[in-house]
Formats: structure tokens, sequence, C-alpha cells
């Protein structure tokens, strides 16, 4: 599951998503453990997802496209000053949700997704679809797995994370040479 060998498929489902200056900024901020970003952590769990939900015959373009929209929270939720008012834990699936709605346009099933995927930390936002299941579920192992440091060994990358690869990038954001 964690080898990128369908990134092309992939990035057919999310590629104008990624190319989104908005969620090109979670690169700035920060996740789980140092040299994680927001943007890299919502790649595994929108790949993961995608392939899991493709194996078992449900949306994987929506399982990508509201896993890497999942945490479009967008502010450093280390800084409680960047975010006043909002309970991250519990309010970031709203905030996230809201901020993919002002941007593209979220199917249901999209939506559903980014909404529960804290569940159960979130009780009043339960799944309504497998899908949703599937993210959440992806979300908590790569969290798990970026607070081990094992994300380099899982992905088979252990020189450096695919997302690090010119081809990742859309255009405008690929390095030259």
């Amino acid at each position: 599951m964690w080898e990128f060998r369908y990134k092309n498929d992939y990035l057919n489902c999310v590629y104008d998503l990624m190319a989104d200056a908005a969620v090109q900024s979670m690169r700035l901020l920060p996740q789980h453990r140092a040299g994680v970003s927001c943007y890299h952590h919502c790649v595994l769990v929108s790949y993961s997802s995608w392939r899991l939900c493709r194996a078992l015959g449900l949306d994987g373009r929506a399982a990508a496209r509201g896993g890497l929209l999942h945490d479009l929270y967008l502010y450093n939720w280390r800084d409680k000053a960047s975010h006043p008012g909002i309970r991250h834990a519990v309010q970031h699936p709203e905030v996230a949700l809201k901020n993919a709605r002002a941007r593209f346009s979220v199917t249901e099933t999209e939506a559903d997704i980014i909404r529960s995927h804290m569940f159960p930390l979130t009780p009043t936002r339960v799944y309504h679809c497998l899908e949703a299941l599937v993210v959440s579920t992806m979300d908590k192992l790569c969290a798990a797995a970026e607070l081990l440091g094992l994300v380099p060994w899982l992905t088979g990358r252990r020189a450096r994370p695919i997302w690090q690869d010119a081809d990742w990038a859309p255009a405008p954001l690929r390095r030259a040479g």
C-alpha cells in the first residue's frame, strides 16, 4: 500500500487541489512531528485512503480529495494565538470544511470525510459513508507512523520522501534542472 507506483492515477484525482495556493501553503504548517508538514501528512492520508478505497470498490476519488483537504485549517495549530477561539482538536474539521468549500466544489462524500475525520474525538460527527471511515482510519495510522518516525521506512523512501520529488509538485512549483 505504501508504494507510490500509482502516482499518476492518484494525481489525476487531486492535481487541481494540489495546484491551489492554500493547499500548497500547508507545506509551511507543522503537523505531528518535526519534518512532516500538514501538506505531507495530508498527501500520505490521501494517497493511502485512495489506494484502500479503490481496493475495496469504494469512491477512491472522493477519498483522495477529502483526504487531501481534511486538514485544510490553514493556521499553525501549535500556536494558540494563530487561532483564537478555536479548540483545534475538535473544531478544525469544520474550519477545514469551510475553507475547502470556499475554494473548491466539494461533494457530499468529500464533506463527510472532512467533517468526520476526528471521530470519535468529535462524537457528534459520525461517518455517513465508508470512505469517511477509511480516511479517518488512515489519518490515525499516518499520524502514528509520523510520530514513530516510520514514514520513510513505510514508503520505501529512506533517502527522501516522495513529496520532495519534482514531479509530485504541480507545474508552477517544480524545481528547474
